[in-house]
């Protein structure tokens, strides 16, 4: 049994600024050529719309990784910014007392994730495990809820990371290179 640690409340933590940047750069990679392509292959969807939806896409890739855990005596809660519409992401809030247990489940590719269970067990809360500051927040759940934590690990590695950011950037290479040969060699219409 540990000792409970003294934390300064509330306690907030944001998805890793790594997982943010290799997402949003994904994002930009896979979709940067798409107006291009439009404008060569004659599609039928306008430009300007296809630009426009691509724009939003991101906004709200954006607004989804903007999420907070945010810690207090009383409960932890899972946060959006209030310019992220509710209608995309629901945030949710558990008191420390109705949380009894943790549940891991195997995801579909194989990982393990966790689940706060409460004594209704009506409804279970994924626990968020790409936030940054990880351990503290497994540490803190230890404390609050005295749930034994010891196992319980980050869903995905840093190191995973750093591979699809570098796979991700090598694309966005070829896509400079393909739009602007495409562009110089006076492909686009």
């Amino acid at each position: 049994m540990t000792t409970a640690t003294i934390h300064q409340f509330p306690i907030a933590f944001q998805i890793s600024s790594l997982i943010r940047i290799t997402l949003l750069t994904l994002y930009i990679a896979l979709t940067a050529p798409l107006p291009f392509l439009a404008a060569i292959t004659t599609s039928t969807i306008p430009i300007s719309v296809l630009s426009f939806g691509l724009i939003a896409g991101f906004i709200l890739l954006y607004g989804a990784l903007s999420q907070k855990v945010v810690l207090d005596e009383e409960k932890i809660a899972v946060t959006y910014p209030r310019w992220f519409p509710s209608v995309f992401r629901k945030g949710w809030s558990l008191s420390w007392e109705k949380i009894e247990q943790l549940k891991p489940r195997t995801t579909g590719q194989g990982g393990l994730v966790y689940y706060f269970v409460t004594p209704e067990r009506d409804c279970a809360y994924l626990v968020p495990m790409r936030v940054a500051g990880f351990a503290q927040l497994v540490t803190i759940v230890q404390d609050k809820t005295g749930i034994d934590t010891q196992d319980v690990r980050p869903l995905a590695q840093p190191w995973m990371y750093f591979i699809l950011l570098a796979l991700t950037l090598l694309l966005l290479v070829v896509d400079t290179w393909t739009i602007w040969t495409a562009t110089t060699q006076g492909l686009m219409i």
